[in-house]
């Protein structure tokens, strides 16, 4: 019997780690893909034996880089589960965004998305697997980085789109949303704004920010088989924050708008 793959892609930021580990759990073997195979390296192997956890360098941007990685990965077993969690945002806003930032973001985003399913479709087709990619909250609504929230936007239809036309040969195909994750890119803006975190939880309806760990087990469920009857969803692990915002409606409870 083969061994069970999981990969993730970007796995060697704090989401993608969590989630790298988090999949340990019920995978023999988890693939970390990443642009840098050297950071990739470093973190498979503050994770466990390289038996269980193998850094791969690979560009998810490009097709050919991707079918030799999967060939790779063949070697090491059956694909059971496959994470799109590379990604990255560039310009704030419309106004700085040019076209050159918004074919990169599109490309990372939702293109990337789109060929690693295609690099690894028929082994999820033999492993009847799943797959889970990580969107964004921006992808739901307006929080600006528009060309990497309309990727978002675009790889939660795509979602949809793979949980339609491959749920025949019981590939389920779903989304995490999340909103904002403490890891050390915030943890940075923290440095220079000590409360980035208390000005950003009041926006929240649990009044906390999500951790890298929060996102791996909800990745964790939605590739499990507790979820075996789930696929085509966006699940947003956003501490409540697409649900409606209280400060929002507590100023206009206390207007005289209705």
């Amino acid at each position: 019997m083969k061994s069970s793959v999981a990969v993730v892609t970007g796995a060697a930021g704090d989401i993608g780690r969590a989630i790298a580990k988090r999949l340990a759990d019920n995978h023999d073997v988890v693939v970390l893909l990443d642009l840098d195979g050297n950071a990739a390296a470093e973190v498979a192997s503050g994770l466990g034996p390289v038996e269980h956890f193998v850094a791969m360098a690979c560009d998810v941007t490009s097709e050919a880089d991707l079918a030799r990685t999967a060939a790779r990965v063949a070697d090491l077993g059956l694909v059971k589960t496959l994470v799109n969690n590379a990604g990255a945002a560039r310009a704030v806003s419309l106004g700085d965004t040019d076209g050159e930032i918004w074919r990169k973001d599109n490309a990372l985003n939702l293109e990337a998305p789109f060929l690693c399913f295609r690099a690894f479709e028929a082994a999820l087709k033999v492993s009847q697997g799943a797959l889970v990619n990580i969107s964004s909250v921006n992808g739901m609504a307006v929080f600006g980085h528009p060309a990497y929230s309309a990727a978002k936007a675009g790889l939660i239809h795509l979602t949809k789109l793979i949980a339609v036309e491959y749920g025949k040969f019981g590939i389920r195909s779903n989304a995490v949303a999340p909103g904002t994750v403490r890891t050390q890119a915030w943890e940075a803006r923290a440095a220079a704004n000590p409360q980035v975190f208390e000005e950003a939880k009041r926006w929240y309806a649990l009044r906390r920010i999500a951790t890298a760990e929060d996102v791996a087990n909800a990745v964790y469920f939605l590739a499990s088989d507790q979820a075996a009857a789930i696929t085509g969803v966006c699940l947003p692990v956003d501490c409540g924050l697409t649900a409606g915002q209280a400060e929002l409606a507590r100023t206009f409870s206390q207007s005289d708008h209705y």
